[in-house]
C-alpha cells in the first residue's frame, strides 16, 4: 500500500490519482465530447472475463460432484433467480430481468475488487509503458465504478429497461395515462402535479440508483490513498517504521472492510435493479 516518494504534495498526489486518462483534454466540469478510456478499458475487460468464466463453468457442468467454483455460480444464480421472483411477478420479463440482475452483481463486484490493488501499482505500470513522457502528465484511474459516468450510465440502462417494461406491460397509452393520474387521482386539475411527481421519482430513483455505487467506490479510493500516503511519509521521518506499520494495519484493516462494501454495493445496485423493473410492472 505504499506510495512512491514524489516531489508533489499530498493534495496533488490525490489529485494526480483521481484524473482519468481521457480521449481529449476536458473543456468543464462536464464535455459530453470526451470520453474516460481507463474506465470503459478496465470496464470492457473485467466484463469479458466475468462471461469468459461463466461460459466456461456453463460448459463443464456436471450434475454428479459439482466443483466449488460451478456450486457457487449455482448458488448465485438461485439466489438472484429467487429475489426476482419475489419482485418481477412476470415470468416472461425474468426470462431476461434475472439475467441481468445476476451478470450485474458479478461486473460490480469485479470493478469494486479493483480498488484492493495497491494504489501505485497500475499508474506505474502504466508510467513504465510511456518512459519518455512526465510522469505527472500520465494518468490511469482501475475503478470503474469509482467513475460517475460509468455509475450513472449504467443507472441510466437500468432507467431506459424500466420505460421499456412499463409500456411494453401498460401500453403506450396506460403509461401515459398513469404519467398523468398516479399518485393523486385522475382530477385534470391534478395533471401537472402528477406528471412532475413522475419525472421527479424518476429523476431521483436513477441519480440514486448511480450516485450510491460512485460515492462509496470514490471514498474507497480516496482512503486507500490517504493510507498509501501514510507509507510514503515514513520515508521522510525519524519514525519511519511507526508510519510503515501504521500503513500495514490501517490497509490490511480497510481491505477487510472493503470486500463488505464491495460485495454489498453489488448486492444493492442489483436489487434496485430488481425492484425499478418490478416497478414498471405494476398498475397504479
Amino acid at each position: 500500500m505504499a506510495a512512491e516518494q514524489h516531489p508533489i504534495t499530498a493534495g496533488e498526489y490525490i489529485i494526480h490519482h483521481l484524473t482519468q486518462w481521457t480521449s481529449g483534454p476536458r473543456g468543464g466540469v462536464i464535455d459530453f465530447g470526451i470520453v474516460d478510456i481507463d474506465s470503459i478499458f478496465f470496464a470492457l475487460l473485467l466484463g469479458g472475463i466475468a462471461c469468459f468464466v461463466l461460459w466456461r463453468v456453463a460448459r463443464s457442468m456436471t450434475s454428479g460432484r459439482p466443483g466449488r467454483l460451478q456450486a457457487a455460480v449455482e448458488f448465485l444464480v438461485e439466489f438472484v433467480d429467487e429475489q426476482a421472483r419475489g419482485i418481477v411477478r412476470n415470468a416472461k420479463s425474468r426470462e431476461f430481468v434475472s439475467p441481468l440482475a445476476f451478470i450485474a452483481f458479478i461486473w460490480i463486484v469485479m470493478m469494486n475488487l479493483m480498488d484492493l490493488f495497491p494504489v501505485d501499482l497500475f499508474p506505474r505500470l502504466w508510467q513504465a509503458a510511456h518512459p519518455g513522457v512526465d510522469p505527472e502528465h500520465v494518468f490511469l484511474r482501475v475503478v470503474p465504478t469509482a467513475d460517475l459516468s460509468i455509475a450513472l450510465g449504467m443507472s441510466i440502462t437500468i432507467l431506459m429497461l424500466s420505460l421499456y417494461y412499463g409500456i411494453k406491460i401498460k401500453g403506450v397509452g396506460g403509461w401515459v395515462h398513469e404519467l398523468f393520474t398516479a399518485p393523486f387521482g385522475n382530477h385534470p386539475v391534478l395533471w401537472p402535479l402528477n406528471f412532475a411527481m413522475q419525472l421527479l421519482e424518476y429523476l431521483a430513483k436513477t441519480l440514486s440508483h448511480g450516485m450510491r455505487l460512485f460515492g462509496n467506490l470514490y471514498a474507497e479510493e480516496i482512503l486507500f490513498m490517504i493510507i498509501a500516503l501514510m507509507g510514503a511519509a515514513g520515508l521522510n521521518s525519524l519514525t519511519g517504521w511507526a508510519l510503515w506499520v501504521g500503513n500495514i494495519v490501517a490497509g490490511l484493516a480497510w481491505s477487510i472492510f472493503s470486500m463488505l462494501v464491495i460485495v454489498l454495493q453489488g448486492f444493492i445496485f442489483m436489487m434496485l435493479t430488481l425492484v425499478y423493473i418490478g416497478q414498471a410492472h405494476d398498475h397504479h
